[in-house]
């Protein structure tokens, strides 16, 4: 990882716990997110994965319209880092422990692969 890549990776991280922390207490299921990302083709290539615990927990919030807010949050707290991205909705993905579990054995290594 270049030395500007590395750079980018700590900024993202940082921004997205922030993104993960006002989920955990605004959001009834929501458990963890993560990120990929391949540097050579940023930010075009960032795919965000929010998780929560079940399918209905995931439905509810959809169903609410809740990813509105949530993409409004992390496309402002990219851009405060002067991270720019066209369509966040593009690089935003949602899935639950559930869905893991049935589908992966559990195994997220292999889900998000």
């Amino acid at each position: 990882m270049r030395k500007t890549d590395k750079k980018i990776d700590n900024q993202l991280r940082a921004t997205l716990t922030e993104v993960c922390d006002v989920l955990l207490e605004e959001n009834n299921g929501f458990q963890w997110l993560t990120h990929s990302v391949n540097y050579s083709n940023f930010p075009k290539s960032l795919v965000i994965t929010c998780v929560f615990d079940t399918n209905e927990q995931l439905g509810s919030f959809l169903e609410n319209n809740n990813d509105n807010p949530l993409l409004m949050l992390v496309e402002n707290k990219l851009n405060a880092v002067n991270i720019s991205i066209k369509n966040v909705a593009d690089h935003v993905r949602f899935d639950t422990e559930e869905n893991c579990r049935d589908e992966h054995s559990g195994n997220w290594a292999k889900r998000l692969g």
